[in-house]
């Protein structure tokens, strides 16, 4: 079983739980999957909190989570960052405007913006998060 962290197209958020991600691909498409509060199917699934399982408690059965510290966790946010969101750099509230407003195609980006871009950003309605740089040692 595979839970999703799910949104509407309302911005109402909840979760799914589905048998695999095949199961949750075809009900999408098939627009079965619909907001509790709302009743929209237009439906995205939404970056959720993240479980790490070591490979012994897979094998067991058991679902026993890892010790992970929180420079190991955001290392691995970053890692996932860096190999499903494309790099728009300076140009990240530009674009992310141009997204929300269906200008662009939908899809996972990073980069920078100024204070009073991110506060723009904010009141327009355009969600985003603010992840930590990873300090590098020297």
């Amino acid at each position: 079983m595979i839970i999703y962290d799910l949104k509407c197209e309302k911005g109402h958020t909840f979760e799914g739980w589905f048998k695999d991600q095949h199961a949750w691909n075809l009900q999408k498409s098939q627009r079965l999957v619909s907001c509790p509060v709302c009743n929209s199917s237009n439906i995205e699934m939404i970056p959720s909190s993240i479980t790490i399982m070591g490979k012994d408690s897979r094998a067991a059965g058991k679902l026993q989570e890892k010790e992970l510290s929180p420079a190991g966790a955001l290392k691995m946010l970053h890692q996932y960052i860096d190999k499903n969101f494309e790099d728009v750099g300076d140009k990240f509230a530009e674009i992310a405007l141009k997204i929300h407003y269906g200008d662009e195609e939908k899809r996972n980006i990073k980069g920078t913006s100024t204070p009073q871009e991110e506060e723009n950003l904010k009141e327009e309605g355009v969600q985003f998060i603010k992840v930590p740089l990873l300090k590098m040692d020297s």
